[in-house]
């Protein structure tokens, strides 16, 4: 099983991955297409977990009883429709009893159902060995610039354009600075990134570069693992700017959520006071009132974004001396045909 997960090209051996752990254990993270069939709900996961401490014996007869009229329901509904020749894999918290009861009852109907070995634990430590291996063996080519340069349309117009890319933000579900929350869109936990984040790097080529948006360490609430970081350090840059009009044009378009929030935009720009005086941000906080989008832009760009830029330390960046500039226009319907020619020039 070991080489299973190693390579991970095995899963698609299988024609379903069933996660029989919790929804709770689910939600916080899952192998990618995992369905979750739940041997224990929440509350009787915890049931059983109380009654263990008191007695293993009653406690594992409880769960046999809940496991199998679980299993049976599962039968009856999620795969009553699956044929003869279906074949799972299973897994569980450890490959324990939870998976263990499933793969057995699957088996003994006629399908070929495999319980994974060492369960989502195993899975979760080749997530992090891939995570602390695979970005040393890749070429990055790092985007950097200030907020509202474009730097995402970028990456989106260079993946059109053929290139391959690596969208950080998009696996976070976080644009990445104070206001970079997506409406609706929670972050993935932790180890619900890490996960994504390494079905990415397995996918990608080491033969060919992979674009890149320069992040800090965290994307909103979750955090880059210090091998990708230490890559992305030691990448080839591209120096993106933009016109200051460009830009605010840009941030208008990119926080139009924001605006059509007024409420909401203005709690989250309250956040800026003790980086901002009070009343600076008060300022801001009219300019919603107000609908001035075009000066708040702006002033969001002079007095906030721009100076966090400067004071950030771009030492990290090894390269970045020798980064290539490109003057980006992020607005323009163009922005292909501007990636394009970032590719030719860096051929």
């Amino acid at each position: 099983m070991k080489h299973l997960l190693a390579g991970l090209d095995r899963l698609d051996d299988f024609d379903d991955i069933i996660d029989v752990r919790t929804p709770l254990e689910y939600a916080d993270d899952h192998i990618p297409g995992a369905l979750n069939a739940p041997v224990f709900s929440n509350e009787e996961r915890a049931r059983v977990g109380t009654l263990y401490r008191q007695s293993p014996f009653e406690a594992t007869r409880l769960g046999a009883a809940l496991a199998a009229r679980n299993i049976a329901n599962h039968l009856d509904t999620t795969f009553a429709d699956r044929p003869q020749s279906w074949r799972p894999l299973v897994y569980c918290w450890r490959g324990g009893k939870r998976s263990g009861s499933m793969t057995v009852m699957f088996n003994m109907i006629g399908w070929r159902a495999r319980q994974l070995d060492g369960g989502y634990k195993t899975y979760r430590r080749a997530t992090l060995e891939a995570l602390d291996a695979l970005p040393a063996g890749l070429r990055f080519v790092v985007l950097t610039g200030p907020t509202g340069s474009g730097k995402t349309r970028l990456l989106h117009a260079l993946a059109q354009a053929g290139a391959q890319t690596l969208d950080l933000e998009a696996l976070a579900a976080h644009r990445g600075s104070l206001l970079g929350a997506l409406a609706g869109v929670p972050q993935p936990t932790q180890k619900g990134f890490d996960t994504r984040l390494a079905a990415r790097l397995r996918a990608l080529n080491a033969d060919r570069p992979v674009f890149v948006e320069a992040e800090s360490r965290k994307i909103g609430a979750v955090a880059l693992p210090d091998s990708l970081l230490a890559a992305l350090h030691r990448g080839a840059c591209v120096a993106v700017t933009a016109s200051r009009e460009d830009r605010a044009q840009f941030l208008q378009q990119d926080y139009a959520q924001l605006f059509d929030d007024p409420a909401g935009f203005k709690s989250q720009l309250q956040r800026l006071v003790g980086l901002h005086s009070r009343d600076t941000v008060g300022g801001w906080l009219r300019l919603i009132d107000e609908g001035r989008r075009t000066e708040l832009a702006r002033e969001l760009i002079d007095r906030h974004y721009d100076p966090a830029y400067a004071r950030s330390s771009q030492a990290h960046f090894t390269r970045l001396a020798q980064a290539l500039p490109l003057v980006f226009r992020p607005n323009d319907d163009d922005v292909v045909a501007q990636a394009r020619a970032l590719l030719d020039a860096l051929d």
